[in-house]
């Protein structure tokens, strides 16, 4: 794979395949910390896991796995601060269709049936679009794909890197085909016993797929709640059992609709907990000024809320849970806290916010794990803020649907 992305000229994260612990430590030295680190064959991100230094390397391979020349682990760079993009195309050996561009909303590092996605792309630029779809064309047709195709790059400072390619259909195809009209798995059958997209999908009914004027947002739906002792954070080990789809005119209303749909009540009023970690903080200083101007109180963490007074975002100050009564907990216990924002790494820091996270799932205070899904909350917010949201069946979006029942069958 790695000599097939090199002839078409594709990046990739630095990666290696370890055959033995030393081996393993070696590659990780060798592309740098962190990495994500899996065994060879695994589905839904079991036993993956974002590794920063080489104690939590040898503990992984102590704890997780068997490293061996019959199970190897594979060991890339974790890209920090990039955004994770999944696509969707259908190739039929001399055509290739791409349904959908989705845009994650969390970043890079969390698994795609984990994290909420967008389409179209609510932030990126055109032109990386543009190349993205450029991309996986390169790809369906340097690896003969006839049918459906799954392609997830990560986009870092404008560079695209592919993550992987999987020659099948992904999760996100319902949710595709939903959001565009384009009954892309029926058309990728029919492909697949010899049919053309150009008779399937002739192209003007293809430019309408791509301009319906909507957004629509999947969020994934998790089982917490019926798992005493779970952490609710997430990472490269897929946690959701289900997902949702909101849809509406832009993507602040598609994300609240979103939330709604898996369980989660936006406030529009009240109090906002932020902690978040040293990477993160100017990150979220907008979001938390926004929330400011709508009349939220903040409370933060010590380190974060020096940070957002240092950039006049006023703040009080509420103890961690190990720096002594009242902490945080108590607050959110008491009622205090309507909604969480909470970003964390590194063993020990996770350990220490647990009960944090834990709580606010208990007493159903809507919770972020990552800067990205905080950020798309306030646009919720704003949105929300606006008035209500409107209730419109999905063919109000789709004028004039893709369909295939009139065509002749094989």
């Amino acid at each position: 794979f790695q000599k097939l992305l090199r002839h078409l000229g594709l990046r990739q994260p630095d990666n290696g395949t370890a055959y033995s612990p030393a081996e393993a430590e070696e590659i990780a030295q060798r592309i740098g910390y962190p990495v994500v680190i899996r065994p060879s064959y695994v589905l839904g991100g079991r036993a993956m896991e974002i590794v920063h230094d080489n104690a939590g390397l040898s503990r992984y391979i102590r704890r997780a796995v068997i490293v061996s020349g019959t199970s190897p682990v594979l060991i890339d760079r974790y890209l920090q601060n990039a955004i994770e993009v999944d696509v969707d195309a259908v190739a039929d050996g001399d055509e290739v269709y791409v349904a959908g561009i989705m845009e994650h909303i969390e970043e890079a590092g969390i698994h795609s049936g984990d994290s909420a996605c967008s389409l179209p792309p609510y932030s990126l630029a055109p032109a990386t679009i543009a190349e993205i779809e450029r991309q996986t064309i390169a790809l369906a047709r340097a690896l003969n794909v006839i049918g459906l195709m799954n392609v997830q790059f990560a986009v870092r400072n404008g560079d695209v890197y592919v993550l992987e390619v999987n020659p099948r259909a992904s999760r996100t195809v319902p949710f595709v085909a939903k959001a565009t009209g384009v009954p892309i798995a029926k058309i990728a059958a029919r492909v697949m016993i010899g049919e053309k997209l150009r008779r399937l999908l002739p192209h003007n009914e293809r430019a309408a797929a791509r301009n319906r004027g909507h957004v629509a947002v999947k969020e994934a739906v998790f089982p917490f709640a019926r798992f005493p002792g779970v952490d609710l954070i997430l990472g490269p080990e897929m946690k959701s059992t289900g997902e949702v789809m909101g849809i509406d005119v832009d993507f602040g209303r598609a994300f609240a609709k979103s939330q709604l749909g898996s369980g989660t009540e936006l406030p529009l009023k009240g109090c906002v907990f932020v902690s978040v970690r040293d990477q993160d903080k100017d990150a979220v200083v907008e979001a938390c000024r926004q929330l400011v101007s709508w009349g939220f109180d903040l409370v933060a963490t010590r380190g974060t809320a020096k940070k957002l007074e240092e950039e006049g975002v006023p703040v009080a100050v509420v103890n961690k849970v190990q720096e002594g009564r009242p902490d945080i907990v108590d607050k959110m216990r008491s009622g205090d806290v309507q909604l969480v924002f909470n970003t964390t790494e590194g063993a020990q820091a996770i350990a220490d916010s647990f009960s944090l996270r834990r709580t606010a799932l208990t007493h159903n205070i809507p919770y972020y794990t990552t800067v990205a899904g905080a950020r798309a909350s306030v646009q919720a917010i704003g949105a929300l803020r606006q008035g209500c949201l409107e209730v419109a069946p999905l063919q109000s979006y789709l004028s004039s649907p893709v369909s295939l029942s009139g065509q002749d069958r094989l």
